[in-house]
């Protein structure tokens, strides 16, 4: 029996286990995502481990985010004037990111439990979250005819979902506006980048393949966007409003896992070449679907049916495959050489599985 056959068998029954494979996910993002140079990895420290994840240098990951990196009133080509008061650069001079989805530093300290309150170092004094919360806030441009904007928008969706609630206002420089507006329009573009995956399920088709559209087009498939838009449904208000549209999109998503398996398993025989990439691949997209329903169930008291839950076992059982596998590659061991070799799979490699053992750690 193959390596990934026993995994599932073990897995199907047995799903409080910690397995080998989350223990090394978590060890590679402990020590992978440290580096205090590299801001956009101790972010993702954070999403695996709290808010007191520390950097290599024994410094808070959050304190050495916003110290070194945190800049007043930056504009999108890095000058300074109105707009957000406070934010970061997209990437550094020598193109390691730094906030390369906008929001996604402020929306990790929030998702990290950080409260509000907490006074953050910079280089020109302190802020609180809450004062990058409010810059969030007033900087906020909402376009929902823009797929472009779309692509960007999930970090910032899910931070205003995380610190609003229902009837809640944003007052933008260009005029308030309803969180609801934002998260209905969310939703309805969630619908339409994932109409030709509906299709593929309602005609039972075994999968839908990726070709960057759609869903695709966005980071990580577009998981980040599906976990902004479910966690506004933690209201029950919102839950019962959205009702089916929002049963359809959760069918969607245990719908992918099948779907994309095929074509992973299709690439590893038909360009062996790329083993690394491919298992790489994988490690990001079941960690991120444990992930989302993880968050689901914990934000929205989502109860998977026993068909659900069998997916959810499979989701780790191909996870725990797919880092069995770079292991045996010994990507874990050489990623100084892979920072060299291949600079996109070194950072999956560390953000992936950061956020593949925040999966994990929501189905213990």
């Amino acid at each position: 029996m193959s390596v990934a056959a026993v995994s599932l068998s073990l897995l199907l029954t047995q799903t409080a286990t910690k397995a080998p494979a989350h223990q090394k996910l978590l060890d590679q993002c402990l020590v992978q995502a440290a580096d205090p140079k590299n801001p956009w990895a101790l972010a993702h420290g954070i999403t695996a481990f709290g808010a007191n994840y520390l950097a290599a240098d024994g410094r808070k990951a959050t304190e050495v985010i916003t110290r070194d990196f945190l800049q007043r009133n930056l504009l999108p080509d890095g000058g300074v004037g109105p707009g957000n008061s406070y934010g970061f650069l997209r990437y550094g001079a020598d193109k390691t990111p730094i906030e390369p989805h906008s929001n996604l530093v402020t929306k990790t300290f929030v998702q990290a439990k950080l409260p509000l309150a907490t006074a953050l170092p910079t280089a020109w004094g302190s802020v609180t979250l809450l004062q990058l919360v409010d810059s969030v806030k007033k900087g906020f441009r909402h376009v929902p005819s823009n797929d472009e904007y779309w692509r960007d928008a999930a970090w910032t969706i899910d931070l205003l979902s995380a610190t609003g609630k229902p009837g809640t206002t944003i007052n933008t420089e260009l005029g308030p506006i309803l969180l609801d507006t934002v998260m209905n329009d969310a939703l309805t573009a969630l619908e339409k980048s994932q109409a030709e995956l509906a299709e593929g399920l309602a005609k039972g088709l075994p999968e839908v393949p990726k070709r960057k559209q759609g869903i695709y087009a966005h980071a990580c498939g577009g998981i980040h966007f599906m976990q902004a838009v479910f966690g506004w449904a933690r209201f029950p208000e919102v839950k019962k409003k959205w009702g089916p549209r929002l049963d359809a999109q959760i069918a969607v998503l245990f719908y992918r896992l099948e779907s994309e398996r095929r074509q992973y398993d299709a690439a590893l025989q038909q360009a062996p070449q790329f083993k690394l990439q491919i298992l790489t691949q994988e490690v990001k997209f079941y960690g991120h679907f444990l992930e989302t329903v993880g968050r689901l169930k914990n934000e929205t008291g989502f109860k998977p049916t026993r068909e659900q839950q069998l997916s959810i076992n499979k989701a780790k059982a191909l996870l725990d495959a797919a880092v069995q596998g770079l292991d045996a590659m010994k990507a874990f061991s050489t990623m100084k050489t892979i920072k060299q070799s291949n600079p996109q799979v070194y950072l999956d490699l560390i953000g992936d599985s950061c956020h593949a053992a925040n999966g994990w750690n929501q189905w213990l």
